[in-house]
C-alpha cells in the first residue's frame, strides 16, 4: 500500500475562495492517466479537512485520486450570498473544482448533507458522475421527521424549534462514537475545520435552511429509473441523525440494499479505513467498484 497524503490548497471561483485538499498522487505527473478520480463531499458543519484521513486511505488502498472540497461557508471557504445557496449551485461548485484539476468524471462520495449534494450533482451532471457513494445521506425527507424525546417534550410548547433541538441532541449522542479508534488523531482531524465553522456560524445558517427546504426524492427516483449511474448506499447502524427510517426510504427509492456498518452518523471520521475496506473486500462494495470501472471504460471521452 502506497503512503499517500492530502495536500491542502485553495482556488478562487467568482472571486470567492474555495478551500480543498487533493491526494498527492494526483499531483505526480508519473501517475497513470486512467486512474479514477473521487470527490469526497463533507456533511453540514464539517469541512473537507475532517475527511483527510479517510481520503488518504482511499487513495493509498485503491489508487484513486481524491479531492476534498470545503463547501462554501465551511472549513474556511468563503460563503455564498443567501440567494445563491441552492443545491444546483452547490453542485456547480463541485463541477468548478473538478475543472480546476481537469477532471472530466469522478466518483462522488457524499456524507450527510454531502449525500444530498452528490445526488444533485448527478442530476445536474450525469455525464460527469461515474458513481455515487451515498453515506447516511439527507437527500430524502425522512431525516427531517423527528420523533425523539426532545420532540415529544417541545412539540406542545415550541413546535418550531422541536425538530432542530432534536437534531442537536442526536448530534450530541453521535459524539461518543467519534471516540472509537485513535481518539487523538480523530480530535486533531476535526478541530481545525470545527474551529473555522464556529467562527463562521452565521454564514452557515442559510445552508441549514436550504437543507430543511430541500427534497431530492424526484432526483433519486430518476437515478433509479435510468440505472446508468451506480449507487452504493452506506449507513451507520446506530445513526440517530439520518435514522434507519431514512436509510430504508432511500433504499426503497433507489432500489439498492443498504450496506450497514458499525457506528453512528459519522462512522467514517472515527474509522477512516472503513470505506476503502468496504470497497475492496465487501461483496456489495466490490461489485460497485466493478460497475464503476465498467462505466469508466465505456464512457471514455
Amino acid at each position: 500500500m502506497t503512503n499517500i497524503r492530502m495536500i491542502p490548497g485553495a482556488t478562487y471561483i467568482s472571486s470567492r475562495r474555495l478551500r480543498y485538499a487533493v491526494s498527492d498522487n494526483a499531483l505526480d505527473p508519473g501517475q497513470p492517466t486512467d486512474t479514477l478520480w473521487a470527490v469526497n463531499i463533507h456533511g453540514y458543519f464539517a469541512g473537507g479537512g475532517m475527511y483527510w484521513r479517510e481520503s488518504a486511505r482511499i487513495a493509498s488502498i485503491l489508487g484513486w485520486k481524491v479531492i476534498n472540497p470545503s463547501l462554501p461557508g465551511f472549513g474556511g471557504s468563503d460563503s455564498l450570498p443567501w440567494g445563491k445557496v441552492t443545491m444546483p449551485i452547490m453542485a456547480k461548485e463541485i463541477a468548478n473544482l473538478m475543472d480546476v484539476f481537469g477532471v472530466e468524471r469522478a466518483v462522488i462520495l457524499g456524507h450527510s448533507m454531502g449525500g444530498a449534494i452528490a445526488v444533485s450533482f448527478a442530476a445536474e451532471y450525469p455525464e460527469r458522475t461515474l458513481g455515487i457513494i451515498y453515506r447516511d445521506g439527507a437527500a430524502t425527507p425522512a431525516w427531517k421527521h423527528r420523533k425523539g424525546l426532545v420532540v415529544s417534550l417541545l412539540s406542545g410548547i415550541a413546535p418550531d424549534v422541536a425538530s432542530i433541538a432534536d437534531l442537536v441532541a442526536a448530534a450530541a449522542l453521535d459524539l461518543p462514537d467519534l471516540a472509537a479508534g485513535r481518539v487523538l488523531s480523530t480530535a486533531r482531524s476535526l478541530w481545525p475545520d470545527a474551529k473555522r465553522n464556529v467562527r463562521a456560524l452565521g454564514r452557515t445558517i442559510p445552508v441549514g435552511a436550504m437543507m430543511f427546504a430541500s427534497d431530492l426524492t424526484n432526483q433519486v427516483k430518476q437515478l433509479a429509473k435510468t440505472g446508468n449511474i451506480p449507487v452504493l448506499p452506506v449507513w451507520g447502524c446506530f445513526d440517530k441523525i439520518a435514522t434507519a427510517e431514512t436509510a430504508e426510504e432511500f433504499s426503497r427509492l433507489i432500489g439498492q440494499p443498504i450496506l450497514w456498518v458499525p457506528g453512528g452518523h459519522s462512522w467514517m471520521l472515527a474509522r477512516p479505513s472503513t470505506q476503502a475496506d468496504l470497497l475492496r473486500w465487501h461483496p456489495q462494495g466490490y461489485k460497485f467498484v466493478e460497475q464503476l470501472q465498467k462505466r469508466f471504460e465505456t464512457t471514455k471521452p
